[in-house]
């Protein structure tokens, strides 16, 4: 597993299927994917990890396993994600927390720490974030990383907000 990055209180490295019960567990939280079409089954989440795995070797990144450095327990997942939106190929900024660390902080931080990460590590001139118009908690960590809304946009088939910044944040 590789170290990606850290924050003032985390680590960002790649997903293993060593994480999967992690994962599993987060995925299938009805809190956590509530703005997502459902849970995901635990074989689902095994795809999940699969693709972002398959991402770290196509695009150079993906979705990170964010770990507490105090404890070394996880605590959800933060990353980059290349996307297409409107036929224009964007670095996503994303995060997933699991509920019992909600409200601390922790998803401000990672998307700081991806956000730096894609200007200042792999040279991006703009970062993105998708989020969906009901999800206010994820629509003011985009803002707090200085991520403005610029146009509605159509994700997964579904209709996002999309906020963007361009380097230098």
């Amino acid at each position: 597993m590789k170290l990606i990055l850290e924050t003032p209180r985390l680590v960002l490295r790649e997903l293993t299927l060593d994480d999967l019960e992690f994962v599993a567990g987060m995925l299938a939280h009805p809190d956590v994917m509530h703005f997502w079409p459902r849970p995901y089954t635990h074989a689902e989440a095994a795809d999940w990890i699969g693709r972002h795995q398959e991402r770290y070797a196509r695009d150079g990144f993906g979705y990170w396993l964010a770990l507490d450095k105090a404890s070394g327990r996880p605590i959800g997942q933060a990353g980059l994600l290349r996307q297409e939106l409107d036929g224009v190929v964007e670095t996503g900024v994303g995060y997933i927390l699991h509920r019992p660390f909600w409200g601390k902080g922790y998803a401000t931080e990672a998307a700081v720490g991806c956000r730096d990460h894609a200007f200042e590590k792999l040279g991006k001139l703009r970062v993105t974030a998708t989020v969906r118009p009901e999800n206010l908690p994820s629509r003011r960590v985009a803002e707090r990383i200085g991520l403005k809304f610029e146009r509605m946009t159509t994700w997964a088939g579904m209709p996002h907000m999309l906020y963007a910044a361009a380097y230098p944040a």
